[in-house]
């Protein structure tokens, strides 16, 4: 399944991935930058059945595990970038329960109203699209009780502490015809995005950080967990058994330009 992309602008994303070993076949589900620690699935909860989005999918190789694994009756793999859309039809549209969409997340979930029964990001569309914007849509699209799910930088690469308030900041990035260009990333403070998810109609029924202080020269970066759910009504919201461990090792999420200019492998959360 493909639908028409309302994203404008040059396709930032065209270089990344771009030099990928293709096809991968994930033996869970992870959260975190470096891919190795933390939960996994359950913060998704039992997908038997369910309709699920994944924002900012990438080439889609954790929707494509989500499909293939967890029961999932529907995995959409939403993504606006046209070269990392073909790259995931390519790659993974042969997995069945798959669907790829060519959309702007926000306007996606908008379209479809009621129809989810849970979205995620794992630094996808919720770090580079406003979350103002991308918040409220999710709860349209969601039906009552539905959850969302996401991992984020819990602060800036560089260690500066992430924003007070929901404000983006300027990363570098590589541009179509190979030029250095910029995006915008969302780094914010946890009690940042608690807030904004109570505003949007959510309860939420877990946050945690990862801690992982890097191996071999890489960067201490953490990551910020959520996992929340559209309102019923009134009552307390059913709370996760799994917690991360305080001794969890840190997540390195965020931007960074090879020598000649390409953005590094890891350096962006779209797969």
């Amino acid at each position: 399944m493909t639908s028409t992309s309302r994203a404008t602008g040059p396709d930032r994303w065209q270089h990344y991935g771009a030099s990928s070993r293709g096809r991968r076949s994930p033996s869970r589900l992870h959260w975190d930058w470096y891919r190795r620690i933390g939960p996994g699935a359950e913060l998704l909860g039992d997908l038997t059945g369910r309709t699920v989005a994944e924002l900012g999918a990438g080439a889609g190789y954790p929707a494509a595990y989500v499909a293939a694994e967890l029961k999932a009756a529907r995995v959409i793999a939403i993504d606006s970038s046209t070269a990392q859309h073909s790259r995931g039809r390519a790659l993974y549209e042969d997995v069945p329960g798959l669907d790829f969409v060519h959309e702007d997340a926000a306007a996606y979930l908008r379209d479809h109203p009621s129809s989810l029964d849970v979205v995620y990001s794992i630094f996808g569309a919720l770090d580079f699209g406003d979350p103002q914007t991308l918040l409220p849509s999710a709860a349209v699209a969601l039906r009552p009780g539905g959850t969302l799910v996401f991992s984020t930088l819990a602060h800036y690469r560089t260690g500066a502490p992430p924003e007070t308030e929901c404000r983006p900041a300027d990363i570098p990035t590589r541009m179509p015809d190979g030029r250095l260009g910029t995006m915008q990333r969302w780094v914010l403070g946890a009690s940042v995005w608690k807030e904004l998810l109570e505003e949007d109609g959510f309860d939420v029924v877990h946050g945690d950080t990862v801690q992982d202080p890097g191996r071999d020269g890489e960067a201490p970066v953490a990551t910020t967990l959520f996992r929340a759910r559209t309102k019923r009504g009134s009552g307390a919201p059913h709370l996760l058994s799994y917690q991360v461990p305080a001794s969890g090792v840190r997540s390195a999420g965020g931007y960074g330009l090879a020598a000649d200019g390409k953005p590094h492998e890891r350096a962006l959360g779209h797969q």
